[in-house]
């Protein structure tokens, strides 16, 4: 976490909260207004679009209306993708382990132990990812086209009850986990649960859960998962998933061209101001965590073990049960590709 902090320091002054005097308006065109579907609400996930909305306000004289309709106004979680098919409106967040099947090339994000850990090198290699054609037509088949990754940061699990202080400790417990990340949390005999966020601390205050893995640390407060929990996981990061942005097809395409070009000329705003909120957010909550719950550290000799068990099988297992439905072995071979990309720059 400490790297995470050190390196996303500086885009906070400048990506956190713009004015609305930041931009003088420069771009003519007519009245636009969209809609964004996303659940829960307003947080670091979500500062990066009201970042974007607020700039092409400015940047547009207010002719470009861009609002965020938070709490499921417009559609629950995992219907997303169907609003976006149906226009019902013109962008929505959306997670990949909400509903693998609807997106199953995206599910690669949410593989253990991807090299996800670095802010810069993450931000590089999901933007290509992005544009990656079995990505791309994951969402054409939903009217929806990829904009930005959420740039979710590395998972950490908090829990109440036993806690896990050995890789063994993990063996029957219930936990919050999707995609492959789950499937690695099964690997040391956890029972994975698939839910929304904004259904896991209910699961937890009514003992159907005894742990969750969420983005560490913004999402565990966002949806109060840390006032149930009693322990949490500091070293674990077994991986992350995809939580984005999409826009509807129709309705991009619809836009005048100044428009579409405002909305591709600052997908940075919209992550840099995302990872500025997630380091704002860390400064605040782990303090908190260290003070109010237990702390789990592992050994090196742990977290081997862990990705040995938990780290190639499950890739490969992924690969294999994909292979029929696109090029599965070709997307996870350009996660690594990309990573190696942005650490040669």
């Amino acid at each position: 976490m400490t790297l995470r902090l050190s390196l996303l320091a500086g885009a906070l002054a400048s990506a956190v909260v713009l004015s609305p005097t930041a931009y003088a308006a420069n771009i003519d065109g007519p009245k636009v207004f969209w809609k964004i579907s996303m659940w829960g609400n307003p947080r670091a996930l979500s500062a990066g679009m009201e970042a974007l909305a607020e700039k092409a306000a400015a940047e547009t004289d207010g002719n470009f209306e861009i609002k965020i309709f938070y709490g499921g106004q417009l559609s629950q979680a995992r219907e997303n993708l169907d609003g976006l098919k149906l226009n019902a409106f013109e962008g929505a967040a959306f997670c990949n382990f909400y509903h693998p099947g609807k997106n199953p090339a995206f599910m690669v994000f949410s593989l253990p132990f991807l090299p996800l850990g670095d802010p810069k090198v993450d931000k590089y290699l999901r933007t290509k990812m992005f544009e990656h054609p079995a990505l791309v037509a994951d969402m054409e088949k939903w009217n929806a086209i990829p904009y930005v990754s959420g740039l979710l940061p590395q998972y950490e699990i908090l829990g109440k009850g036993d806690a896990p202080v050995t890789l063994e400790g993990w063996d029957g417990m219930r936990v919050r986990a999707g995609g492959g990340l789950g499937s690695a949390m099964e690997k040391l005999g956890a029972t994975k649960v698939t839910l929304p966020a904004g259904e896991t601390s209910t699961a937890f205050q009514r003992g159907a859960l005894d742990a969750a893995a969420f983005p560490f640390t913004y999402a565990h407060v966002a949806f109060k998962i840390s006032d149930e929990a009693e322990w949490f996981t500091g070293n674990l990061t077994p991986g992350t998933s995809e939580c984005g942005w999409l826009f509807n097809k129709t309705a991009f395409e619809a836009l005048p061209k100044q428009y579409q070009d405002f909305l591709m000329e600052n997908r940075d705003l919209v992550m840099d101001t995302e990872l500025a909120a997630y380091a704002e957010q860390d400064k605040k909550n782990l303090p908190m965590f260290e003070e109010t719950m237990q702390k789990i550290t592992y050994s090196d000799e742990e977290l081997e073990r862990f990705r040995e068990v938990a780290g190639k099988p499950v890739w490969d297992e992924w690969i294999a049960a994909n292979k029929d439905k696109f090029d599965s072995q070709g997307v996870f071979e350009a996660i690594w590709q990309y990573a190696d990309e942005a650490r040669a720059q």
